[in-house]
Protein backbone atom coordinates (compact mmCIF):
# COMPACT_ATOMS: atom_id res chain seq x y z
CA UNK A 1 0.00 0.00 0.00
CA UNK A 2 2.89 2.37 0.69
CA UNK A 3 4.20 1.95 -2.86
CA UNK A 4 0.90 3.24 -4.25
CA UNK A 5 1.07 6.29 -1.99
CA UNK A 6 4.66 7.07 -3.01
CA UNK A 7 3.83 6.65 -6.68
CA UNK A 8 0.86 8.99 -6.38
CA UNK A 9 2.94 11.62 -4.58
CA UNK A 10 5.73 11.35 -7.15
CA UNK A 11 3.28 11.65 -10.04
CA UNK A 12 1.62 14.72 -8.62
CA UNK A 13 4.88 16.49 -7.79
CA UNK A 14 6.48 15.82 -11.18
CA UNK A 15 3.62 17.47 -13.05
CA UNK A 16 4.06 20.77 -11.20
CA UNK A 17 7.85 21.05 -11.51
CA UNK A 18 9.71 20.03 -14.62
CA UNK A 19 13.36 20.19 -15.58
CA UNK A 20 14.45 22.15 -18.62
CA UNK A 21 17.76 21.80 -20.39
CA UNK A 22 19.73 24.89 -19.58
CA UNK A 23 22.60 26.90 -20.89
CA UNK A 24 25.10 24.66 -19.12
CA UNK A 25 23.87 21.57 -20.98
CA UNK A 26 24.12 23.43 -24.28
CA UNK A 27 27.66 24.55 -23.51
CA UNK A 28 28.70 20.99 -22.64
CA UNK A 29 27.29 19.62 -25.91
CA UNK A 30 28.84 22.48 -27.91
CA UNK A 31 32.24 21.88 -26.29
CA UNK A 32 32.02 18.19 -27.14
CA UNK A 33 31.25 19.10 -30.76
CA UNK A 34 34.23 21.46 -30.97
CA UNK A 35 36.50 18.81 -29.44
CA UNK A 36 35.22 16.29 -31.98
CA UNK A 37 36.06 18.61 -34.88
CA UNK A 38 39.63 19.06 -33.63
CA UNK A 39 40.05 15.32 -33.05
CA UNK A 40 38.85 14.53 -36.58
CA UNK A 41 41.23 17.11 -38.08
CA UNK A 42 44.13 15.62 -36.12
CA UNK A 43 43.19 12.09 -37.22
CA UNK A 44 43.10 13.13 -40.88
CA UNK A 45 46.50 14.78 -40.53
CA UNK A 46 47.94 11.55 -39.07
CA UNK A 47 46.39 9.46 -41.86
CA UNK A 48 47.99 11.69 -44.50
CA UNK A 49 51.43 10.96 -42.99
CA UNK A 50 51.06 7.24 -43.67
CA UNK A 51 52.79 6.15 -46.87
CA UNK A 52 52.29 2.73 -48.45
CA UNK A 53 55.17 0.27 -48.34
CA UNK A 54 56.69 0.06 -51.86
CA UNK A 55 57.74 -3.58 -51.29
CA UNK A 56 54.18 -4.67 -50.51
CA UNK A 57 52.19 -6.14 -53.41
CA UNK A 58 49.33 -4.04 -54.75
CA UNK A 59 46.06 -5.01 -53.10
CA UNK A 60 43.98 -3.36 -55.84
CA UNK A 61 45.80 -5.17 -58.66
CA UNK A 62 42.98 -7.67 -59.11
CA UNK A 63 45.38 -10.59 -59.66
CA UNK A 64 43.55 -12.89 -57.26
CA UNK A 65 46.75 -14.85 -56.55
CA UNK A 66 47.98 -14.89 -52.99
CA UNK A 67 51.63 -15.23 -52.12
CA UNK A 68 52.64 -17.80 -49.47
CA UNK A 69 53.70 -16.20 -46.23
CA UNK A 70 55.63 -18.98 -44.50
CA UNK A 71 59.12 -20.33 -45.25
CA UNK A 72 59.65 -22.06 -48.60
CA UNK A 73 59.82 -25.86 -48.49
CA UNK A 74 62.24 -27.79 -50.67
CA UNK A 75 60.25 -30.27 -52.75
Amino acid sequence: MTFGVHAAVAASSSSTSYVEPGVLAFLVVAAMGVALVFLLRSMNKQFRKITPDPAAPEAAGGQGEEQPVGPKSAS
